[in-house]
């Protein structure tokens, strides 16, 4: 049991993703994104990221720069319910809540346009993006401590007899530097090629500590204990890596329509420890302790990443686009080989419109559907995800020829999830977890050209 609490608490490997798109990737890098949604076949600024080849078919020579500010906002709540809780053979249900909260986000894109050439450039955060707290520590510690303790004792020790503190913070950032040119081949076709250097840093602070309540205390020595202390666990790591991303895109005008594919190769990637504090109960196996050791190196790929999108224009005023989204998640490694528990790699179904009211005002709104191939295997306290419909609204005002704003609400609806198992987190004993989250994203870029 003393391992198993372990390798519960080395999982503090927490992947924060506050906003659209896979695992460890963020989809939306513009506020045109968050008010329309389905921009793969978009020819406009926002493009670096979303249709980098249809840069290329930008109306006009010379410069194109936008900056964006988003503030992302997540809760993520866990229901756990077990007979652990008591060991009385009553069911009871526990609560836990956790935030996660990136109150500036920013990033940039500029593209340079010369005749049938485009230089284009990014810096953003293309994966997690804030730091998430459970104040009230984790289902995962608690029946870890709970089946340690009982275990222990004997059973003497009964969870109405001691206290469990615990907490864990976890924050994780993506930095990506995107570099790459397009060309248009001819009149309806151009094409980019480009690469974007990721950053990883993140990092861990957890810690557990249960100790036998006051009345109870001054016993221990005669229950045979060494003190009222009877789990102690205190984890403090930061974590960083790096690795390439190749992209490719291409870009076909066909009149009224607009089709857009873009590929970016998976990067292959490892994290490696600055372990500041590692403090486990004693006895337990160098084996255990060793991945989570200073120095050493997690697997923690970006999965390749399918875009394809198509966009046409109904009226002079009026244009609409889908989307799809496939995310190649299986073959992506991760810690312990976590992706082969997935059923399926990620899809995303993206569909958006916007409508120009006046020469200065754009309004729009749009849909995303994320489907995640998710099994209870691959779902855990500190890292779970629920499948999810998003939707997005917004206006973009041009304040002059070369100045325009874009601002915009985007928010998400998701499917709880509920993982039940006969061994819960191994304590022998039955349980239920059921995960939920909301999220909540506000931008505004602000774009001009010269």
């Amino acid at each position: 049991m003393k391992k198993n609490l372990l390798i519960g608490a080395a999982t503090l490997i927490v992947s924060i993703p506050t906003f659209a798109g896979d695992y460890l990737t963020n989809t939306n890098q513009n506020a045109a994104f968050l008010r329309m949604v389905a921009r793969g076949a978009s020819i406009d600024i926002d493009g670096v990221y979303s249709n980098p080849a249809g840069l290329a078919f930008l109306p006009e020579d010379g410069f194109h720069l936008s900056l964006t500010g988003q503030s992302a906002y997540q809760t993520r709540e866990i229901l756990a319910t077990s007979p652990l809780w008591t060991l009385d053979g009553n069911t009871t249900e526990r609560y836990y809540k956790g935030t996660a909260s990136a109150p500036i986000i920013p990033s940039f894109h500029g593209a340079y346009k010369k005749d049938r050439w485009v230089i284009s450039a990014s810096f953003a955060i293309t994966g997690g993006g804030g730091k998430a707290s459970f104040d009230n520590g984790l289902p995962m510690f608690d029946a870890l401590a709970t089946g340690m303790i009982a275990q222990q004792t004997g059973g003497k020790i009964t969870p109405n007899m001691y206290e469990i503190n615990s907490a864990m913070d976890g924050k994780q950032y993506i930095y990506g530097v995107q570099l790459g040119a397009s060309y248009r081949i001819n009149d309806w076709l151009s094409a980019f090629v480009g690469g974007r250097m990721n950053y990883v840093k993140s990092g861990y602070e957890g810690y557990l500590k249960a100790e036998l309540n006051e009345q109870y205390a001054q016993l221990a020595p005669a229950m045979g204990l060494p003190s009222a202390t009877l789990a102690n666990l205190e984890l403090d790591c930061d974590q960083s890596g790096w690795g390439l991303t190749p992209i490719i895109g291409l870009d076909a005008k066909l009149g009224r329509w607009n089709l857009a594919a873009k590929y970016e190769f998976q990067t292959n990637l490892n994290i490696e420890n600055k372990t500041n504090k590692l403090e486990v109960p004693v006895g337990t196996p160098e084996e255990v302790i060793k991945p989570y050791a200073d120095g050493e190196q997690t697997p923690s790929d970006i999965p390749a990443f399918l875009s394809v999108a198509a966009g046409y224009e109904i009226l002079p005023t009026l244009r609409a686009s889908v989307e799809y989204h496939f995310f190649d998640d299986k073959r992506a490694g991760m810690l312990n080989d976590r992706q082969k528990t997935l059923k399926h790699g990620t899809h995303e179904y993206l569909a958006g419109i916007e409508w120009d009211v006046i020469k200065y005002l754009t309004i729009s709104g749009g849909f995303q559907k994320t489907d995640y191939g998710l099994s209870d295997n691959f779902q855990t306290d500190t890292s779970f995800y629920c499948s999810s419909y998003s939707l997005g609204f917004g206006a973009r005002a041009r304040l002059s020829d070369a100045l325009s704003l874009d601002i915009a609400y985007f928010w998400t609806t998701y499917d709880d999830y509920t993982k039940t198992s006969a061994d819960y987190n191994g304590t022998g004993m039955p349980g239920t977890d059921v995960y939920s989250r909301t999220n909540k994203v506000f931008g505004l870029s602000l774009n001009y050209h010269f």
